[in-house]
């Protein structure tokens, strides 16, 4: 990976090398592509007492209290497996659960139709998502409006240029000018053809996910045997918190299963309200919720690439709204890091604010995820940039905002602020300064001055006078100003025209014959 990952560093966003119209520079100076790698040491809260009661009470709910699964299909896989079902109702042995669990692999990569784009999911790498499913869109000249496709346009176009967003995943905002019944055509046409990252499927009924998946594979240019022989698209399912699991989550989830393609399973434990109200009460629902349906998929398919994912935060206690970026969602992200580990799972978690407008609030509440999100080892970052208002809008500004924070994240974690080397201690330096002199002007600094310090694309280090007499913008103008260049900078990356012609052909027959039905 080392090799490729050396390779990838060249390419760009958008046009190669981000370059805009001759003579005129890129929208931004954004750091290359690379997924980076997490190498501090996790933040553990839980002692090993800890870490064992919240085992033991996630197997007493599969054991004792079970969980609900509302798919034939699913419960006549668990029958066979020797599972005890009343109803809908599931119970497991722990040890059938464990033996299940074994199968899933710690890390995994996954290939879209650019192998360069090739990511990998697990061990300490990160990788970041962009905003996924809000119904709503913001910018600061347009303000608050319902979702469309021109605005999930932008959006594709900012997640596939900017480098520190390695996976388009769901909608990055729900066109509902589009027709349920064709929507995910169009979508996926677009994501397929604006972006090469890897993407994502919902699994929102059959028809979807089958259509999903074929045009997926026309967009790879491979033959099926070929494109399902390694994980190249994923899922990602919630459980209907508290203690169930419905059919068109299941349904798909078992149909990239049984293809070999990866499945993120996402509890939505919001404490207080679909969970107990202690974080280590609903951290223990939620585990045990995303175990049960990585046990089926194991079932189904030994070593189907699985992510335990966490959404566990906690509700206002007034109101009743959720919120996010909270010490509590920081302990419960903590804790469910713990026990991924624990069961040598990959991790899921969110960059998430209740934040309405892309402000302080905003930014605080994000930092907190994102800590959470680096102290708990986390592999996938969801909804990375662009959420606001608990997931309801996706914001042009935030989305920049984000990415910068995302950089200055990658930058964090290169080697080269740890080095140790006689260069990076650099005694022959401090000896040649002496107490009188400065280092600005030492040939040590001189050979590294152009890449010793993060350099930002949107924060403004000037002092006050000085950014004043430049216009005195705030942080979201001067993103909303940086959304707009990178838009009119942007160029889709290369796809075959005979692939592109093959993929347009699907979509046309597909909405002919109807798209897919719009109840489950």
């Amino acid at each position: 990976m080392s090799d490729r990952k050396g390779a990838r560093t060249q390419r760009s966003g958008g046009r190669a090398g981000n370059s805009r119209r001759a003579g005129s520079g890129p929208a931004i100076r954004q750091s290359p592509w690379a997924q980076p790698e997490n190498t501090d040491r996790p933040t553990e809260p839980l002692t090993e007492t800890g870490v064992a009661a919240i085992h033991d009470g996630a197997m007493r709910i599969l054991e004792d209290i079970g969980i609900e699964f509302l798919n034939d299909e699913a419960l006549e896989h668990l029958r066979r497996a020797g599972c005890t079902i009343e109803g809908q109702n599931v119970r497991m042995g722990r040890d059938w659960v464990m033996e299940m669990l074994s199968h899933a692999p710690a890390s995994f990569t996954i290939t879209p139709r650019n192998p360069d784009r090739t990511i990998t999911i697990g061990g300490r790498s990160m990788a970041f998502v962009n905003v996924s499913s809000p119904p709503n869109v913001m910018d600061m000249d347009r303000g608050r409006r319902v979702g469309d496709f021109e605005s999930f346009r932008d959006f594709m176009k900012l997640t596939q240029y900017f480098n520190c967003i390695h996976v388009a995943g769901g909608y990055p905002v729900e066109p509902v000018d589009i027709h349920a019944s064709v929507r995910h055509l169009d979508c996926l046409f677009e994501k397929l053809t604006l972006t090469d990252k890897v993407c994502h499927a919902y699994s929102l009924g059959s028809e979807r996910v089958e259509d999903v998946l074929e045009m997926a594979r026309i967009a790879s240019g491979l033959k099926a045997e070929e494109f399902f022989s390694r994980p190249r698209i994923y899922t990602n399912i919630n459980s209907s918190s508290p203690l169930k699991h419905d059919w068109p989550m299941l349904d798909g989830a078992m149909r990239f299963a049984r293809r070999g393609q990866p499945v993120v399973v996402t509890p939505f434990t919001l404490a207080g309200a679909m969970a107990p109200v202690t974080m280590a009460g609903a951290v223990t629902q939620s585990v045990a919720e995303a175990l049960a349906a990585i046990a089926l998929l194991q079932f189904l398919n030994p070593g189907t690439p699985c992510v335990m994912g966490t959404f566990t935060s906690n509700v206002d206690m007034k109101s009743g709204a959720p919120a996010f970026g909270t010490p509590e969602y920081i302990r419960a992200t903590q804790m469910t890091g713990q026990m991924a580990r624990f069961y040598g799972i990959p991790l899921r978690a969110s960059n998430a604010c209740a934040a309405n407008v892309p402000d302080g609030q905003a930014m605080w509440e994000s930092m907190n995820s994102m800590w959470a999100a680096v102290q708990s080892g986390v592999n996938l970052v969801y909804h990375a940039a662009g959420w606001l208002e608990g997931g309801l809008i996706a914001s042009y500004e935030k989305f920049v905002m984000d990415c910068e924070v995302i950089q200055q994240f990658q930058r964090y974690f290169d080697p080269v602020l740890t080095d140790t080397s006689p260069g990076g201690i650099a005694l022959d330096a401090i000896a040649e300064v002496g107490p009188n002199g400065h280092f600005f002007g030492c040939q040590h600094t001189q050979d590294r001055y152009e890449t010793a310090f993060y350099s930002p694309f949107l924060s403004d280090w000037r002092n006050y006078e000085a950014w004043e007499s430049a216009g005195a913008e705030w942080t979201p103008e001067r993103a909303n100003r940086t959304w707009k260049a990178i838009l009119a900078d942007y160029t889709p990356p290369p796809m075959d025209e005979a692939v592109r012609e093959e993929l347009a052909a699907f979509v046309a027959r597909r909405k002919k014959e109807g798209g897919a039905p719009t109840d489950f």
